[in-house]
């Protein structure tokens, strides 16, 4: 069955119409509108999955007119957004009913979806930008929905550095555009090839990684993250940390440095370098925290640096010619960024439920829980062993793979920095299962207990897909139809402007 790509973006964007006009009398309405409509993505997501074609909008014809393009990465991320926002969604059934005007909040969350199917659909960078924005602006409300002066103090600091990013991303495509005379990447594509890189590209290209280096929170344009993720409800910054600074960041820098404007050493190592430093950086500093939500934002920098540095690998190496460690590197990289989306998602959604219980963030007034929130703390101890790497859970198998692909590559020194990086991440959440869950229970929190219905479920599939998904590479079926033409399209580089260009001719 072939999907109208259009079908991503006008399903979540009309059903944001629809579920004000329910309000409050008829929010169980909305809340089930929402969960069918965002489960409805998931089905359509999968049955992408080995396809691949374009979608020109309205019958125009690239490059005056807007095309959607469908291949093994987007549709590697369209999978993705839809797991983790059908397990928020579904989350978000209880856990927001403790906030008031919930039809508004399932509106903003539908317009978030709306906006990132769109980026990985897009097949023109104006497009892209706009869909960005749509998904910006929506996160943006949702970061400050409680209205409270944290809340409100995060939104405005994450909407000031969103909206530089957006500038930076806006004045790149006005230099693109003046320079290639083009909007549409595939014809973009086909100008840099002919012509290669002149100076105004080349300063549009910086412009793009910082521009979308913010958005991804790569230190050093992370600075807005770690107050929106702590201050945002726990089924957001699921979404934030899980696919948001993945689409919005990662997936624009990898599309256009592999697809448009092709790899060199001098930007690959420039990736390399922002991976480092937000892996070093993001966990040192996680590990110092006390509060619950801020030591995951901290780990989500680290973390976000593992898939940076899968795609700066694979530039480096792509451009030296060695394909075979650059596959490597970029199935890694790109391992990680699903893993990282489930197991994240379930430690933002395990916070949540831990918040909801005992009225507090911080670890330091917590303890005992395990004895009255054994899901939650099994759920989030699960998602704690994936990310620290160990096996066989999920995020082991990413980061063994970036690991032999840097060492095949001769890049010892990077080997050894995702090995100590994933000890600190050890570190981390052993501070969260001693502080949390073990220790003697407070009195305060004698008659805490734990939340049930669809938060259990939502954790409970997250959790069962962090101990499942090293099938993703151990299961050759899996890993051919959904992981390898991922890797695939970014490795082919120029096949994908030809591809579009001869589907147009």
């Amino acid at each position: 069955m072939t999907v109208p790509l259009p079908v991503f973006v006008a399903l979540p964007l009309v059903t944001a119409f629809i579920l004000p006009l329910c309000g409050d009398r008829y929010k169980r309405l909305a809340t089930l509108l929402a969960n069918a409509a965002v489960l409805a993505l998931l089905v359509l997501a999968i049955t992408t999955i080995g396809k691949s074609y374009s979608y020109q909008v309205g019958r125009w014809s690239i490059p005056l007119g807007i095309n959607m393009v469908l291949d093994g990465l987007s549709s590697l991320l369209l999978i993705t957004i839809s797991v983790v926002s059908a397990a928020s969604m579904l989350f978000s059934v209880r856990y927001m009913e403790q906030y008031t005007a919930k039809t508004k909040f399932l509106s903003l969350f539908m317009l978030m979806l709306t906006g990132m199917n769109g980026v990985v659909l897009s097949g023109d960078i104006f497009n892209l930008f706009v869909f960005l924005e749509i998904a910006s602006i929506a996160s943006y409300a949702l970061v400050g929905f409680g209205c409270e002066h944290e809340q409100l103090e995060a939104a405005f600091k994450y909407a000031v550095l969103g909206s530089v990013a957006s500038s930076l991303i806006l004045f790149a495509i006005g230099l693109v555009y003046g320079n290639t005379g083009t909007l549409n990447m595939a014809y973009i594509s086909q100008a840099i090839q002919t012509r290669g890189l002149n100076h105004g590209l080349t300063f549009a290209l910086a412009m793009f990684i910082a521009g979308f280096g913010l958005k991804a929170a790569l230190v050093p344009f992370h600075a807005w993250l770690p107050d929106a993720h702590p201050a945002a409800p726990a089924p957001v910054s699921a979404m934030l940390s899980g696919v948001l600074i993945k689409v919005l960041g990662i997936y624009a820098i990898a599309r256009l440095l592999f697809n448009v404007f092709g790899v060199s050493d001098t930007v690959g190592w420039v990736m390399i370098t922002l991976a480092v430093l937000s892996m070093v950086f993001g966990a040192l500093l996680g590990i110092v925290q006390w509060d619950f939500k801020r030591l995951l934002a901290y780990s989500s920098i680290s973390q976000i640096g593992y898939v940076a540095l899968g795609i700066g690998m694979g530039c480096v190496l792509t451009a030296e010619g060695k394909l075979k460690w650059a596959s490597m590197a970029l199935l890694g990289g790109l391992l990680h960024l699903v893993n990282h989306a489930v197991y994240k998602a379930l430690l933002f959604l395990a916070s949540g439920s831990v918040q909801m219980a005992t009225g507090t963030r911080r670890m330091n007034r917590m303890g005992g829980l395990a004895a009255k929130m054994p899901f939650t703390r099994l759920t989030c101890t699960i998602a704690s062993a994936s990310i620290a790497g160990i096996p066989p859970f999920s995020g082991f198998w990413s980061k063994l793979i970036l690991a032999i692909a840097a060492i095949g590559a001769g890049y010892y020194w990077i080997a050894g920095i995702i090995v100590l990086v994933s000890v600190c991440t050890l570190i981390m959440y052993l501070k969260v299962q001693r502080y949390v869950f073990l220790g003697e229970l407070p009195d305060n929190l004698r008659q805490c207990k734990e939340n049930k219905g669809t938060m259990l479920v939502a954790m409970g599939v997250l959790a069962l897909l962090c101990i499942t998904m090293g099938a993703l590479v151990l299961v050759p079926s899996l890993k051919s139809s959904l992981l390898d033409p991922a890797v695939q399209v970014l490795i082919d580089r120029f096949e994908y402007s030809a591809r579009l260009l001869a589907g147009a001719n």
